[in-house]
């Protein structure tokens, strides 16, 4: 059987770390030492220091894929494959495919490589990794389509951080190691920023060292070894679900913050019984606020608490514990033994444990109580039965009373002091135990009718009735509090899957919140009262006015309209409580995220035109001073050919800086609230026409076909027009001459696209997320073709209308720019613009 291939990753944080070089220099000391090592495919990008290292290794010859008539490369996968090296260096792990190719992914391609036994070494960046791509998303602002599975990189079997710091890499990146020169300054601004590089090298450092965490808690579990290692401090809190518990779990955050890397994990320990539980509500918030500490909530189910606590802690190699200090009063610890606390400390063994000293700490000076878990009624009935059942016994008993019959007799009181016990419980058994045992004494032993105890045996006789009886009671309280339990469990179970179901089917949560209050507890009335408002309720108020409030947050309050509540049922309203203040909270962000929206919309704008303005300025500016200044210098002297085209040079060039001042005022009369983004309704067609009319494109250079019916789209009429002039210009001018470039409207659901197809060359599936960066004139040769943000600033402009900018491939080659909006009711849209034209102005 052929062994399996050992896969290597060097993993780096961006691009430019080093990743390809460091693997062509592990490829070279290979190849020394004396293995059969050859290159499947090295991606250089232009950069001389990668080609220089790759030369004079021996290389499989790259396969040749036809795709809309063009020529892509791509690794020969079966050249490999036959030439069945030791060792093949694969560049770009995450690399897509040319269409046509067997394998859709690379990392497919390399597992084959893999199952051949050819071991490889591949070079990953740390934005393709899938589980983290959302997350790089947020960090740099540029989606990456390009992914690997998570599972299939953690099957490596090494794994390695190619590091490299920021702002070194900023300065290989100036120095053109990078990118080519035309790349620089736009690559700087956006991607390459310090903030940037940082986050995504902690983010790197981060996934490898919990890469490292599980391979080290694998290692310990298959050599069975039990005892910490301290690689990484893990601070275990425990929670009892009681008021000390922020308390504790800020202090462990606080520990945890001390070593780099640190690790908060919460847990509550529940007793099987279900009876040692701590307060839902206590619990609720507290979760919550493990998250906040950016730490983990855990839950686990043992008899024995402090031995659960510490395996736990052990099963996540725990370094530390936190735990308050115990709420028990002295008299209750001399009575009870020594509490959790003690013995956790016992037995942790080299775990450290923190005892954290808390308000609620020893204010407990009561004795254990001594009603037990039945009511009250069972408790008088069971009095009642002792009362009644006594004397009919003792009639009963004595009518057939005989000298053999005592036996009997005691066996009958006994069973009445059991059935007592069922009945009401401890204290009712204990007075049926004493009055049977004087029973028995009066009517039945000698001497007769009187209550005096002779022999020690029958001292010993009424001892035992009571301690039966006690045994008993004790029985039967454990059985009620087990019944008890497990009703409210159930309660709680149920009203807790009841809220959820509400609000996955689409529920207002705090409206089914309320709803599922009044239910369960059969109020006339339950309100939510925000600043004096009521924002949610259920029912009707009492006529009186009268009701019980419950805080929920500063401003605030839960209403509940009837009779009290008991204790026990309060519990389960704690849970209701908890997740009414996180769904208050969760409402007041969405309103906040809706508020800052419009602000986030023109601060994106602002920051396309304002990055490009900052480079591209200097250059029309440049341009027109070089031209006048020509001008003056020669006089009459300078030749007519040349005299005309420095003036063209210079009225270029005031031009494309108006273009520019004209972006920049906008900026600043968005940044003044003066220019607002309209959302009015507005007929695509209407600012089709003035775009073609504005670009003087006519019939033979655009064809039209507008399938968009009566829709009318939410847009800014204006700034849409100036998109569709970017987007036609940039469509006209790579199109073959001859070519029409076609638009096109149609709907989909909610959506209204707008599709501007051109036959030009282009643009590879890689640079497709390049095109909409500043600076970026892809496929131009020249600087004259425009500033290279008229993409970006569509981008910006159609993202503020809530709307998307995409490329696509146009079938038979060229791109296709497709607009989507929202589509919007049909009210007079033509009014609406002439409206917002006024507002305008």
């Amino acid at each position: 059987m052929t062994r399996r291939g050992r896969l290597r990753v060097l993993l780096g944080a961006a691009p430019g770390v080093g990743k390809t070089v460091t693997m062509l220099e592990e490829g070279r000391r290979l190849r020394d030492e004396g293995r059969d090592v050859v290159i499947g495919i090295v991606e250089t990008h232009g950069r001389a220091a990668t080609a220089a290292m790759a030369e004079g290794m021996p290389a499989v010859p790259r396969a040749r894929v036809s795709h809309r008539g063009v020529a892509l490369e791509e690794m020969d996968l079966d050249a490999v494959l036959q030439r069945m090296p030791q060792v093949a260096l694969v560049d770009e792990l995450a690399h897509t495919n040319a269409p046509g190719s067997r394998n859709d992914k690379r990392w497919q391609d390399v597992a084959e490589l893999l199952d051949a036994g050819i071991d490889v070494v591949s070079t990953l960046n740390i934005q393709h990794i899938e589980s983290l791509n959302d997350v790089v998303e947020q960090i740099t602002g540029v989606p990456q389509r390009e992914t690997i599975p998570d599972s299939f990189l953690r099957s490596a079997d090494q794994i390695e951080v190619v590091d490299l710091a920021p702002q070194a890499l900023r300065d290989r990146l100036a120095g053109g190691a990078v990118y080519p020169a035309e790349r620089i300054d736009a690559a700087l601004s956006n991607y390459f920023r310090l903030g940037n590089l940082t986050a995504l090298r902690e983010l790197a450092l981060i996934w490898l060292a919990d890469e490292v965490d599980q391979a080290l808690q694998g290692y310990r579990q298959a050599q069975g070894i039990d005892s910490r290692w301290e690689a990484r401090e893990r601070v275990v809190v425990a929670l009892t679900g009681g008021p000390e518990g922020e308390t504790l779990l800020r202090r462990g955050a606080r520990i945890a913050a001390r070593s780099a890397g640190g690790e908060l994990i919460a847990v509550h320990v529940t007793s099987q019984d279900g009876l040692r539980s701590g307060s839902p509500a206590e619990l609720a918030e507290q979760r919550a606020l493990v998250e906040k500490l950016n730490g983990t909530y855990h839950q686990v189910v043992g008899e024995d608490i402090p031995t659960a606590l510490v395996e736990f802690a052990r099963s996540v190699n725990a370094t530390q514990l936190v735990l308050g200090a115990s709420r028990r009063g002295r008299v209750a610890a001399l009575l009870t033994g020594p509490g959790i606390g003690a013995t956790v400390v016992r037995e942790s063994g080299d775990i450290d444990v923190h005892m954290v000293n808390h308000a609620a700490a020893g204010r407990s000076p009561a004795l254990p109580p001594l009603t037990g878990a039945l009511t009250a009624k069972r408790r008088i009935l069971g009095f009642v039965v002792a009362l009644v059942g006594g004397p009919l016994l003792s009639a009963l008993l004595w009518l057939f009373r005989s000298a053999d019959s005592i036996t009997t007799d005691v066996l009958s009181f006994q069973l009445l002091v059991v059935i007592v016990a069922l009945v009401g419980g401890l204290w009712p058994a204990l007075f049926a135990a004493v009055l049977s045992g004087v029973t028995l004494d009066f009517l039945f032993i000698e001497p007769l009718y009187t209550v005096h105890i002779h022999e020690p045996h029958h001292l010993l006789a009424l001892v035992l009735y009571v301690v039966i009886a006690s045994l008993v009671s004790f029985i039967v309280d454990r059985a009620a509090r087990y019944t008890r339990a497990a009703r409210r469990s159930a309660a709680e179970s149920e009203l807790i899957q009841t809220i959820a179901g509400s609000v996955l089917r689409g529920e207002n949560a705090i409206q089914a919140l309320v709803d599922r209050v009044r239910e369960a507890f059969h109020l006339p009335g339950v309100r939510v009262v925000v600043d004096g408002d009521v924002v949610a309720r259920a029912g009707e108020p009492l006529p009186d006015g009268r009701f019980t409030g419950i805080p929920l947050t500063d401003d605030a309050v839960l209403e509940l309209h009837g009779a009290d509540l008991a204790a026990s049922e309060r519990r389960l309203l704690g849970v209701v409580t908890a997740q009414l203040r996180a769904a208050l909270d969760t409402e007041r962000l969405e309103k906040t995220a809706q508020q800052i929206e419009p602000i986030a919309a023109s601060d994106r704008v602002r920051g396309a035109l304002l990055s490009a303005l900052s480079h591209d300025l200097r250059r029309p500016l440049a341009a027109a001073s070089a031209a006048v200044g020509g001008l003056r210098a020669a006089g009459p002297e300078l030749a007519a050919t040349d005299r005309q085209e420095l003036l063209e040079t210079a009225d270029e060039s005031l031009t494309a800086l108006g273009a520019l001042l004209t972006d920049l005022l906008d900026v600043s009369r968005l940044q003044t609230g003066v220019l607002t983004i309209a959302d009015i309704a507005t007929d695509p067609a209407e600012t089709i026409a003035p775009a073609l009319d504005e670009l003087q494109l006519g019939p033979a250079d655009v064809t039209l076909a507008l399938q968009h019916g009566d829709a009318v789209a939410h847009a800014d009429p204006v700034l849409l027009q100036r998109v569709l002039v970017n987007l036609l210009s940039n469509a006209h001018r790579y199109t073959p001459t001859g070519v029409p470039v076609h638009v096109s409207t149609s709907t989909f659901g909610d959506r209204l696209e707008i599709r501007i197809v051109d036959r030009g060359p282009g643009v590879p599936p890689e640079k497709k997320d390049d095109i909409f960066v500043p600076f970026q004139r892809l496929g131009d040769t020249d600087n004259s073709s425009g500033l290279g943000l008229g993409l970006a600033l569509s981008r910006g402009f159609i993202e503020a209308m809530h709307g998307t900018l995409t490329s696509e491939d146009t079938p038979g080659g060229g791109l296709t720019m497709v607009i989507s909006l929202r589509t919007a009711s049909e009210p007079d849209a033509a009014a609406n613009v002439a409206a917002h034209e006024r507002e305008r102005t």
